[in-house]
């Protein structure tokens, strides 16, 4: 069994037990849908470990209120605000408030912002926005997140890959997988992409897209980091002004949108001079000059996918909703110069 630091904590009996969080929190608690065979298994490690249950959180469990917390990284991202309405317009059908939290675009913050929708006894947490690359954050937040289970609350992410909960996945990989491929059907070989954190699931994911989808191309791939900002999308752009590239991909729209707005501040014409392109497929995208080319990511509908999967009766295995993209090709995308 793997030796436990510090106070035993759901997570790692059900880890030391071989069963989910959501077993192991029906053993501990007599719920249904478990065996008694594996609920004695799971008390008996329970009680090999030490531990013990919370039961000021067991007691909020007839407390907790019929609110959503919905924690984004920051409401003002026309991504989030998007996923935002998904989650509202589902909520409001089902007679259920909303209420929002922003975490700032850093790990520490996202866990405080759970525990304070804990602390005000929402029933059930949405999590939307990529995870990170740091295993030990991600453990905190599962562990966070069992405990609010355990305490009756219902949860799903929104764009996590390894949080122990039901899930909702946008294809960030295939996305980029369509915009490598369109960029080199186009002719462009020499291509800069101007990222958010690298640490981010998110950045990874089309990154590696895009990488697969220039594959057969040979293209030279230059990455620069900057915040997932328009802001960041400008610094980004100005950091690759004097690289030979035909062609610069946002990592998101209001990236490219800044990408735009630095090229044509420095008599650069898109597509003339140099191609952008984008993902997401935000509401602006078509109306900026040149129209945005992009990857559309169905956001408002992955906000009201994260309702269904937390009105959903509670399963024994975390669920996952995958969604598509569609490819947009507008007017900022074309041939590089000969």
């Amino acid at each position: 069994m793997k030796r436990i630091t510090g106070t035993p904590r759901l997570i790692d009996v059900a880890q030391a037990a071989g069963v989910s969080l959501a077993s192991a929190s029906r053993a501990m608690t007599g719920g249904s849908g478990i065996s008694q065979a594996v609920a004695e298994h799971v008390r008996r490690i329970a009680k090999e470990l030490g531990y013990e249950p919370d039961l000021h959180a067991r007691g909020l469990a007839g407390g907790l209120v019929p609110t959503i917390g919905l924690l984004v990284h920051e409401i003002g991202d026309p991504y989030f605000s998007e996923i935002a309405s998904g989650v509202i317009r589902s909520a409001t059908l089902e007679n259920r408030s909303v209420q929002i939290a922003q975490a700032d675009r850093t790990p520490e913050s996202e866990l405080a912002q759970v525990q304070s929708l804990r602390r005000q006894r929402v029933g059930s947490i949405i999590i939307a926005g990529s995870g990170y690359s740091d295993p030990a954050h991600e453990e905190r937040m599962t562990a966070a997140l069992a405990d609010f289970a355990q305490a009756g609350g219902r949860a799903a992410a929104i764009g996590r890959h390894h949080l122990a909960i039901d899930s909702v996945l946008p294809d960030n990989h295939g996305a980029g997988v369509s915009i490598g491929r369109h960029l080199a059907d186009l002719g462009h070989r020499r291509i800069g992409v101007v990222a958010g954190p690298l640490e981010l699931n998110t950045v990874t994911d089309r990154i590696a897209g895009l990488r697969e989808g220039l594959a057969d191309a040979n293209a030279e791939l230059t990455v620069v980091s900057h915040a997932f900002t328009r802001e960041g999308g400008m610094a980004g752009a100005r950091e690759l002004l004097d690289r030979e590239l035909t062609a610069i991909v946002g990592l998101n729209d209001a990236m490219a949108i800044g990408i735009l707005s630095e090229l044509r501040q420095h008599g650069i014409r898109v597509p003339d001079d140099r191609s952008v392109v984008g993902f997401d497929d935000i509401a602006v995208a078509a109306d900026v000059a040149p129209a945005l080319t992009t990857a559309r990511i169905p956001m408002f509908e992955m906000g009201q996918h994260a309702v269904s999967l937390i009105l959903r009766p509670e399963s024994d295995e975390p669920r996952t909703v995958t969604t598509s993209h569609e490819l947009i090709v507008r007017d900022s995308s074309g041939p590089p110069r000969s």
